[in-house]
């Protein structure tokens, strides 16, 4: 019973998502200020001292990583102006092998990708152009989009230059050196994943209904 004012949070958090009255970045404001109320009213144990130090932390946490999506911002930029993604979708639909040797070039750039770029930019860049090229060639647009989305998020934590690693560094408190040693074997289950999803394009679209 004592708990249940906080194991109400992960279902609050959820149903303001599905019900569109917040994203899910916008969310995390309702839940600290759920977290606070809840602390103060309700158990009493949360000093209000201890909010300065924490908007102190945050306001650093938040200006480091926005500096790196900043960087990363400013690639896909630059990358837009030097029509490079234009280069590289005509290369990736020129190699041989068909659908196959298209896939495992699509992993190794979105992964490369994945580690320079943000996300959404690396989306809005290649995201037009690759997926046409992918349907023409016969690869599923639903199974395209998985793939590139995993393939993405092995980038994202690939030093040394992966947004998420240096993000994920920062929130953690522990040195990028140090958590190089315990990184590879994650990314090497991420990597092992993203190609069995490749190959076997069923995990993506064998359960979708059939338009």
């Amino acid at each position: 019973m004592i708990a249940i004012p906080a194991l109400l949070l992960p279902f609050l958090i959820r149903g303001a998502v599905v019900g569109g009255v917040a994203t899910a970045t916008e969310v995390s404001t309702i839940g600290v200020a759920y977290t606070i109320a809840i602390g103060l009213v309700i158990y009493r144990q949360f000093d209000w001292r201890r909010i300065y130090p924490m908007l102190v932390d945050t306001a650093t946490l938040s200006g480091a990583i926005l500096l790196i999506i900043g960087g990363a911002t400013a690639m896909a930029w630059a990358l837009t102006q030097s029509g490079f993604s234009n280069a590289l979708v005509a290369f990736m639909v020129g190699l041989p092998g068909g659908r196959w040797s298209f896939l495992a070039v699509s992993i190794v750039v979105f992964a490369v990708l994945g580690s320079v770029l943000e996300g959404i930019p690396a989306m809005v860049l290649f995201g037009p152009l690759l997926f046409p090229a992918a349907h023409e060639l016969g690869v599923a647009e639903l199974h395209y989009a998985v793939v590139v989305i995993l393939a993405m998020g092995v980038g994202l934590f690939a030093p040394p230059f992966g947004l998420g690693y240096y993000a994920a560094c920062i929130i953690g408190r522990v040195s990028p050196e140090v958590g190089l040693r315990r990184i590879w074997p994650y990314l090497g289950a991420l990597t092992v994943g993203v190609i069995i999803v490749a190959l076997v394009p069923w995990l993506s679209i064998g359960l979708v209904p059939a338009p």
